[in-house]
C-alpha cells in the first residue's frame, strides 16, 4: 500500500512544462510533498509558482540539472537525498529527441544519455532511498514504436541519424529497464512499471530545428483531437498511486490496461545485456 498522506514525497523529472508539469501539480493537489527536477531555472520557478498559485500546496521543491551529463546526475542525487529524508514515488517522465546527431559530456549519443541512461543512472542513485521508503513505485513514462535496439551501433557512429529511430530506440530501453530492474528488486518493496501516456499535445523537441517542424505539422494536423497534457497524466498517475497495483511490477501500461512490449524488450537475456551495457555507460559496472 502507499505511505499516508503526511508521509508522501515524489519526484518528478522533466517537471517544467507539459506532461511532467500536470503530474506534479495533480501529486500536489493530493497533498504530496514533490520535487521538481527541470533543466531551466527559470521555467522550473515558473512552473513552482504556477502549481503553488493553482493547488495552493506549499511543499514543492525544485532541482536543476542536466540529464545528458551524468555528472549533474549525481549532483541531483545528492541534493536530492540531501533534502529528502524518505522517497516513496519516482516519475521518470523527463525525453526528449534531436533532429541531428549530438553527443553528451559523456561521449553518448544525447537521446540515448536523456532518455534511457539518465533514468538508469537516477534510478540506481536513489535506489537505496526508495527502498528504505518502501513501500514505494518507480514509474517509466514510455512510449509505444515497435522498434529494437541495435546493439551493434548505440551511439549512432555507423548508421546516418534519423531523429525519431534514435527516439524510438532511446525509449525502448526504458521498457528493458523496468523489466530488469522488476526482476531485480523482487520482494524489495519496491516495484517499477513503464506507462505509454498516449499521443498528446507536447513540446517534445522544442522547437529546434526540423524536429520543431515535425511537431508543429503534428499539431496543426491533428491538435485539434489530441488530449492535454494533463488527461495524459491521468495514465501515469494510476499506476503511480492507485491501490489496486500495490506489488503490480514489472508491467507495461496503456490507459489502465497492460500493453504488449516489442519482441526485443520481451527477452530477458536481451534486458540483461542493455542493463550491463549501461553499467558500463554509467560506470557502475
Amino acid at each position: 500500500m502507499m505511505p499516508n498522506l503526511t508521509e508522501r514525497t515524489a519526484l518528478v523529472t522533466g517537471a517544467n512544462s507539459g506532461l511532467g508539469k500536470a503530474i506534479a501539480r495533480a501529486l500536489a493537489d493530493e497533498g504530496w510533498r514533490v520535487g521538481l527536477v527541470v533543466r531551466d531555472r527559470a521555467r522550473g520557478e515558473s512552473a513552482l509558482a504556477d502549481i503553488r498559485a493553482l493547488t495552493g500546496h506549499e511543499d514543492l521543491h525544485l532541482f536543476v540539472a542536466d540529464l545528458a551529463d551524468q555528472s549533474s546526475i549525481r549532483e541531483l542525487a545528492g541534493q536530492i537525498l540531501a533534502r529528502f529524508d524518505r522517497l516513496h514515488l519516482l516519475i521518470n517522465n523527463a525525453a526528449t529527441a534531436y533532429p541531428a546527431r549530438r553527443l553528451s559530456p559523456d561521449g553518448i549519443e544525447c537521446a540515448l544519455a536523456v532518455n534511457h541512461l539518465a533514468p538508469f543512472l537516477l534510478t540506481h542513485l536513489l535506489l537505496e532511498q526508495l527502498k528504505s521508503s518502501a513501500p514505494a513505485r518507480i514509474v517509466n513514462v514510455g512510449t509505444r514504436i515497435d522498434t529494437a535496439m541495435d546493439f551493434t551501433d548505440l551511439n549512432w557512429e555507423r548508421r546516418p541519424y534519423r531523429m525519431m529511430q534514435a527516439y524510438g530506440q532511446s525509449k525502448l530501453g526504458n521498457l528493458h529497464f523496468t523489466f530488469e530492474l522488476a526482476r531485480k528488486l523482487h520482494e524489495s518493496g519496491v516495484t517499477v512499471n513503464c506507462v505509454f501516456p498516449g499521443i498528446f499535445k507536447s513540446n517534445l523537441g522544442g522547437t529546434d530545428g526540423a524536429q520543431g517542424f515535425f511537431w508543429a505539422l503534428i499539431k496543426i494536423l491533428l491538435g485539434w483531437a489530441l488530449p492535454t497534457p494533463e488527461q495524459a497524466a491521468r495514465r501515469i498517475l494510476y499506476v503511480a498511486t492507485a491501490a489496486e497495483l500495490d506489488g503490480v511490477s514489472g508491467k507495461y501500461f496503456g490507459d489502465r490496461r497492460t500493453l504488449r512490449a516489442p519482441a526485443q524488450a520481451r527477452d530477458p537475456d536481451v534486458n540483461q545485456r542493455l542493463w550491463e551495457i549501461s553499467e558500463t555507460l554509467i560506470g557502475a559496472s
